[in-house]
């Protein structure tokens, strides 16, 4: 019935609900209610909206289903992996962050339907006052809530608590589930952006007990059917701060080229598939990294013990040993497990100041120097190869967040990379690459990273801001490929241009994610690649790894099917990790950045238009903080916003507003919480 009811709204589009009756004919009350049910179903799986008069098909021209994400007081941004819209906010409907909703496109977007409440967690203070406790959310949600719970609880001073809600209603009925503490203890606020968005933080008894049954030492009898490595001189490459050590790198010079070895710890090896620990690491899907923490896919005892491919000490590893020539071509590649001991633990910083010729540095990295020596001209023929092959480098700038002991943010800053990251970065690409051809051509079961062509749609964006921005362009969105897009951005000789563009280009771009076939990966211009390089820190490259033992290594008898199967729904359980995990970065980021504003309203800084809405336009400042100036601010005129142009024109001055724009503001206005700030132009200054 319900392929009856989908065909005939796509022919259709809208119908009553009565009409639908004749067309469907149920003739019992049995048919009847399958009918309801059905029209419940598709309306479920957000195929149509009913409004109780009318039935509608959801399609792309004058339906949008998505989440909600509140942006500023007057809008809200509903988004998909298609489309992103900017919605005015409705009084009479409570929509909140996460919240799935349906939104009517036509003639102007309108909030219509909630399908769910994405929001399930709140957090916020518990204040005593006159002997009577009150709860104050940290998010204006702009309805009172009511604890069911607090009388379990005693508060003698302002403590930070996480909530659950438990009934959607005006007031808002949530019940305590977690204290963590007074607010301004360092870590606390982390701890509740952490806890409020269901980030698993503790490892359960089960799983410490399995950590305890683990080694903490490479035993004699796990050294079976492994490559000895442990006399090929190894290190690390990491930065400053970094535990965890999934990667180390061994090279030679001969008379081919170079045979570089890339090791990464043999976690699957310790983490036994359906265990307790390999459950919560699926769970989990990758770790994550916060400012001030990180929060792990394995128990610390295995990422920074006997997983991690520390100093001195002999760890088990999966090796791809790769002949590379004098022209920085791949020849022979080779898999297979084996046994290291690195000996030394290296950091980018001293690597590129080793690189530079500082000498206090090249004194205390003797005895690994020359094979630093050895891998900077191999990592610039790999970097050379990449860029032959059409690589995009959107040159995307990362945020430092600086905190004091407190957990207060002094300073942010754009995170520096030097020559070793890329090094690095080059030979863990090749490694992945090599990994996923041999489990393309052997058809063994396996999780491909990948990452298909743009929407021509949103490649036409980058051809209109560049339109007016000025920026000649020579391709066409529907058949552009990596190559081209490269090459345009290198075009670019205006810095703020190049900023805006590359930002644009990466916006335009498809969501790189984990699939069980081979389908390529555009924006670095292959055909073939995977995830093998991190299995400390992502399931996928454990996946990757288990494959390689089962089919490869021990030929153990499995069916590939399967495993097939079952990759296909791991690929994309992870992919939806992933994702989430980067929304908590960001978001904690966002949070800090806004922190680190609330000192500074009034000050004057200046920026770069990042993107312009029919609401305002955004501004990033050169250390990555960004901020709306809200359209209504803007003085002594009215602006129309063109879509095509993406621009703000003044109605009587005929004042424009366009990305790459450098502008002065003010920052008038913070909300931490929602990790917002608020600019006001304080006045224009000509792009050029």
């Amino acid at each position: 019935m319900k392929e009856k009811i989908i065909q005939y709204l796509e022919e259709k589009k809208e119908c009553k609900i009565r009409e639908l009756e004749k067309i469907v004919r149920p003739k019992s009350s049995k048919e009847f209610t399958e009918m309801v049910k059905s029209l419940n179903e598709l309306e479920d799986e957000k195929l149509i909206y009913n409004d109780h008069t009318s039935l509608y098909l959801i399609d792309d021209i004058h339906f949008m289903a998505g989440s909600a994400k509140d942006i500023s007081r007057y809008e809200i941004a509903v988004f998909n992996e298609n489309n992103k819209v900017y919605v005015p906010k409705n009084k009479k409907m409570k929509i909140f962050d996460k919240d799935e909703v349906l939104v009517r496109l036509k003639p102007e977007p309108s909030l219509i339907k909630v399908f769910n409440h994405g929001l399930t967690n709140i957090t916020g203070v518990m204040i005593v006052k006159k002997k009577k406790t009150f709860f104050y959310s940290d998010l204006d949600l702009h309805c009172s809530i009511r604890v069911v719970n607090e009388k379990e609880f005693s508060f003698k001073k302002r403590t930070k608590v996480v909530c659950q809600i438990v009934k959607y209603a005006d007031p808002l009925e949530v019940r305590i589930i977690q204290v963590l503490g007074h607010p301004d203890d360092a870590g606390v606020d982390i701890s509740a952006m952490l806890t409020s968005n269901q980030v698993r933080q503790v490892f359960n008894g089960k799983i410490v007990k399995e950590c305890k049954r683990i080694p903490a030492k490479v035993q004699k009898d796990e050294l079976e059917n492994r490559k000895d490595l442990r006399n090929l001189l190894t290190v690390t490459i990491d930065g400053d701060d970094a535990k965890d050590f999934d990667d180390a790198i061994s090279i030679v010079k001969n008379e081919k080229g170079y045979l570089l070895y890339v090791h990464i710890a043999d976690v699957s090896h310790y983490v036994k598939e359906n265990s307790a620990l390999d459950q919560e690491a699926y769970l989990r899907g990758n770790s994550i990294y916060v400012c001030d923490r990180v929060v792990p896919m394995l128990p610390f005892d295995l990422s920074n013990g006997i997983c991690s491919l520390n100093p001195n000490v002999d760890r088990l590893t999966i090796t791809c040993a790769m002949q590379v020539d004098e022209r920085g071509n791949l020849l022979t590649y080779n898999v297979f497990p084996s046994v290291i001991h690195s000996d030394k633990r290296c950091t980018y910083k001293k690597v590129n100041a080793c690189l530079a010729g500082d000498e206090t540095i090249l004194e205390e990295y003797a005895e690994v120097k020359d094979l630093l020596f050895t891998l900077e001209p191999l990592a610039k023929l790999l970097k050379k190869q990449s860029h032959n092959r059409g690589c995009i480098d959107f040159n995307t700038k990362e945020a430092k967040i600086i905190m004091d002991k407190n957990g207060y943010p002094v300073d942010v800053t754009v995170l520096e990379r030097g020559f070793a990251e890329q090094m690095i970065e080059e030979c863990m690409i090749l490694a992945n690459v090599c990994v996923a051809h041999h489990m393309h051509v052997n058809k063994i079961p396996s999780m491909y990273r990948v990452h298909e062509n743009p929407d021509p749609k949103k490649v036409a964006t980058i051809c209109t801001v560049a339109n007016s921005l000025r920026i000649p362009f020579d391709f066409y969105p529907d058949e552009v490929n990596a190559s081209q897009i490269q090459k345009f951005l290198e075009s670019i000789q205006d810095e703020n241009a190049y900023e805006v563009l590359s930002m644009v280009a990466l916006r335009s771009m498809q969501k790189a994610r984990y699939d069980a076939h081979c389908l390529g990966h555009f924006g670095l211009a292959l055909e073939e690649y995977c995830h093998f390089t991190s299995p400390i820190r992502r399931y996928s490259d454990l996946v990757v790894h288990r494959m390689l033992h089962a089919y490869c290594f021990n030929e153990q008898k499995r069916t590939p099917s399967n495993d097939e199967k079952k990759i296909e729904k791991q690929a994309f359980h992870i992919s939806e990790k992933e994702r989430d995990a980067i929304m908590m970065e960001r978001m904690v980021n966002d949070y800090k950045k806004a922190q680190f504003m609330e000192k500074r309203i009034g000050q004057v800084f200046e920026g770069t238009i990042v993107g312009v809405m029919s609401f305002g336009f955004f501004v990033e400042m050169d250390n990555t903080v960004e901020g709306l100036v809200p359209v209504h601010t803007l003085s002594n005129d009215f602006y129309d916003y063109d879509e095509d142009t993406m621009t703000l024109k003044g109605q009587t001055h005929g004042k424009v507003f366009q990305m790459g724009m450098r502008v002065r503001v003010v920052c008038t206005d913070v909300q931490r919480e929602k990790g917002q700030v608020t600019f006001s132009l304080l006045e224009r200054r000509n792009h050029d």
